[in-house]
Parts: structure tokens; C-alpha cells; sequence
């Protein structure tokens, strides 16, 4: 499936431009949201793990959207800890679907990393309740429980078809603590031997196992 080279695109925010990298198919068959790690510790919408979230989406026919989120790069605002945040993605989704001409038959997924993923349960939470749930949910690296040198999550809770990748080394988010967010929930968690937070070494094995869960569930996530 041909794809374009990757666009930059400044769309109106609930409070101002929200800057957007597009990477779009020939033929799109739904869109991808995908999040960045946290904008206060050097995160950006060109991250390793977004970048290959967005790429390994894109190549299965979604419009894959990359935000950076307020305060970074060209984006208005200042960051609120995810409250403000999922509003952003939320406009970003709106945007998108009618730039697109794309109406809630097309399948939406949303996908994040570490303080991404976190904002993406908030995200998928809105839609549910909105009667618009997203087809699939990725989430790496999930930011849970008490993070050293960041703050507390309640990461919202997701349902059982959610995919929850996180590296068994991971420095920044204990593997401990998303295995007790994912336990009450019944979720399998995918454990990637050896990687750690960023998954240096480890993005092959990333858009492998995303690849095999393919995004093709045909039920609608709910949250």
C-alpha cells in the first residue's frame, strides 16, 4: 500500500494550534491517534516508540496522527497532567475524521507511550461514554501507580481486547506497576524480555507483536 511522506499540519485546539504529524495511506481505512511520553521529561511527537506506533499503523492502512501535545514544539499551552490533554486528542480525532470524510464506520485506534498511554485511557473512556468507542487501544510502556520523578496515575481502566506492551527492564515504569493496574482488570500484558522503558534495541519486536494482534477486532473497545 503506497503511503505519502510524512506531513506536518497545525489544526485548531480547544485552546489553540495543536501540532500534527501525518503519516497517511493511499487508501485509508480508519485513523490512529497516537501519544507521546511526557512533554516535561523531553517527550515529543518524534519519539522513537511513537514514530514506530505511527509507522507499523500506518502500513496496516490507518491515517496515523501524531499530536505533540501543548507546550511542545508548535503547540499552544501548558501542560495540565493529562486533563487538558485528552480534550486535545479528542479535537485532534474530531479533525481528522472530517478531514478525511470518515464517519464512525471506520474503525479509530488509539495508541500511546508511557504518559501517552496514560492520557489514551482517558481518551478511549470519552468515547466510550460518547457511544463512539475506538476499535483498538495499544498502549507501551504504561504509565501506572507512582512513577519516580513524575507524579501518581490512575490510569483509567481499559477493556479485556486492549493491547499492553511493557519491557520486563523497563527503568522508568516498573513492570510491578502495570501488572497491578492490568490484575483487577483480567488483562494480559505483554512482556518484552530485557527491554527497558524506551526499548532501545527492542522496536522490532514492537511492530512484530502489533503486527500479530493486527488491529483487526471487530468488537468496539469499551472502556
Amino acid at each position: 500500500m503506497k503511503a505519502t511522506p510524512t506531513q506536518t499540519e497545525l489544526i485548531d485546539g480547544p485552546d489553540g494550534k495543536i501540532e500534527l504529524l501525518i503519516d497517511a495511506p493511499a487508501a485509508p481505512r480508519g485513523i490512529a491517534l497516537v501519544a507521546h511520553p511526557h512533554p516535561l521529561f523531553g517527550g515529543t511527537n518524534t519519539n522513537k516508540v511513537a514514530y514506530t506506533l505511527a509507522r507499523t499503523l500506518r502500513d496496516l492502512g490507518y491515517v496515523a496522527l501524531r499530536p505533540n501535545f501543548r507546550g511542545v514544539g508548535a503547540s499552544v499551552g501548558a501542560h495540565d497532567n493529562g486533563g487538558a490533554e485528552t480534550d486535545d486528542l479528542l479535537a485532534v480525532l474530531d479533525w481528522a475524521h472530517a478531514h478525511w470524510q470518515l464517519d464512525t464506520s471506520h474503525p479509530t485506534v488509539l495508541a500511546g507511550f508511557s504518559f501517552g498511554a496514560f492520557v489514551q485511557t482517558r481518551v478511549a473512556r470519552r468515547l466510550a461514554e460518547a457511544g463512539t468507542p475506538a476499535r483498538r487501544l495499544i498502549l507501551v510502556g504504561t504509565a501506572a501507580g507512582f512513577v519516580e520523578g513524575a507524579r501518581q496515575y490512575d490510569t483509567e481502566a481499559v477493556g479485556p481486547d486492549t493491547l499492553v506492551i511493557h519491557g520486563s527492564k523497563d527503568e522508568t515504569v516498573p513492570l510491578a506497576n502495570v501488572l497491578a493496574w492490568a490484575e483487577p482488570l483480567d488483562l494480559p500484558v505483554v512482556v518484552v524480555p530485557g527491554a527497558g522503558h524506551f526499548f532501545h534495541g527492542r522496536l522490532h519486536s514492537l511492530k512484530d507483536i502489533i503486527n500479530r494482534s493486527s488491529c483487526e477486532c471487530h468488537e468496539p473497545h469499551a472502556a
